[in-house]
C-alpha cells in the first residue's frame, strides 16, 4: 500500500462531470476509490460514470444526479450513494454557481442569494449529511474546492470570492468542530484553470494574457493540475493534514 492508495475508499464528487471535478473523479478512481459522479442532469452523469467504469472496470462509478440547490436533491445524493457502496469515506464540494460577473453594486439580490445558497449554505448541508458516518468510523476526509478567489479582491467576481473565502472559514471551523473524530477537512484553492466554468476569465486572449503574466508558471492551469491535491487529502499522504486551503494557482499569489 502506497501513501496514495485510495482503495477500498469511497468518494462522493459534485459537479463531477466536467472540469476539475471530473479530474478529481477519474484521479481517484485510478489510484482505487470507487466513486459517485453526481451533477444536475442525469444522462451525463451516466455518460461519464461509463467512461469510468470502461476505463477502470465495472463497478468503480455510479452516476446519481443532484441540485446542489436542492437540500431534498442532497439527501437523495447521500442516501443512494450509501445504498450503492455501503459508506462515504470522502466527500468531495466541487460545484459551486457564480452567475454574475461585474462589480457588487450591479449584482441583484436573487444572483447574490444563488452565490451564497449554492457555493457555501449547500456545502455546510452536504457535510452535515454526510459526517455523522464518519463521526461512527472515526474516520473521513471532506475537501472543499475554494478560489484564489477567496484570497484576493475582485472588480468583476466579487461576490464569488466571497463565497469561497466563506468556503475556506467553514473548512477552519469544521476542521475544529470534527478533528477529535478524526474528520479532516481542507480546501483546495485553485488559480485560473482551462474549464468551462471559467471561460469568460481565460476565453479572450488579452485577458489571458494578463492574468497569467501574473504567475511565475506564465500559463493556465488545466484541471488534471488540481486532481493531484485531492488525492493528497483523501488519501493516508493527508491523514495530518486539516483545516488547511492548497493554494494551486500556478505561484500567482506571490507574483
Amino acid at each position: 500500500m502506497t501513501l496514495f492508495d485510495m482503495k477500498g475508499k469511497v468518494a462522493v464528487i459534485t459537479g463531477s462531470t466536467r472540469g476539475i471535478g471530473l479530474a478529481i473523479a477519474e484521479r481517484m478512481a485510478e489510484h482505487g476509490a470507487k466513486v459517485v459522479i453526481s451533477s444536475r442532469k442525469a444522462d451525463v452523469c451516466d455518460q461519464v460514470a461509463k467512461g469510468i467504469n470502461d476505463k477502470f472496470g465495472k463497478g468503480t462509478a455510479v452516476a446519481i444526479a443532484a441540485n446542489i440547490s436542492s437540500k431534498e436533491n442532497l439527501q437523495n445524493l447521500i442516501d443512494e450513494s450509501n445504498r450503492a457502496f455501503g459508506k462515504i469515506d470522502v466527500l468531495v464540494c466541487n460545484a459551486a454557481s457564480n452567475p454574475y460577473y461585474g462589480p457588487l453594486a450591479g449584482i441583484s439580490d436573487d444572483q447574490f442569494r444563488k452565490i451564497l445558497d449554492n457555493n457555501i449554505v449547500a456545502n455546510n448541508w452536504l457535510i452535515s449529511m454526510v459526517v455523522p458516518q464518519m463521526i461512527e468510523r472515526k474516520d473521513g476526509s471532506i475537501i472543499i474546492v475554494s478560489s484564489i478567489g477567496g484570497l484576493k479582491g475582485s472588480t468583476i467576481l466579487g461576490a464569488y470570492a466571497i463565497s469561497k473565502a466563506a468556503d475556506m472559514q467553514l473548512a477552519r471551523n469544521l476542521a475544529c468542530e470534527y478533528g477529535k473524530d478524526n474528520i479532516r477537512v481542507n480546501c483546495i484553492a485553485p488559480g485560473l484553470i482551462k474549464t468551462d466554468f471559467a471561460k469568460a476569465l481565460w476565453d479572450n486572449p488579452e485577458n489571458l494574457k494578463a492574468s497569467t503574466s501574473r504567475s511565475p508558471l506564465l500559463r493556465i492551469g488545466i484541471p488534471d493540475e488540481i486532481a493531484g491535491a485531492a488525492v493528497f487529502l483523501g488519501s493516508k499522504a493527508g491523514d495530518f493534514m486539516t483545516g488547511q486551503t492548497m493554494v494551486i494557482d500556478g505561484g500567482a499569489t506571490i507574483s
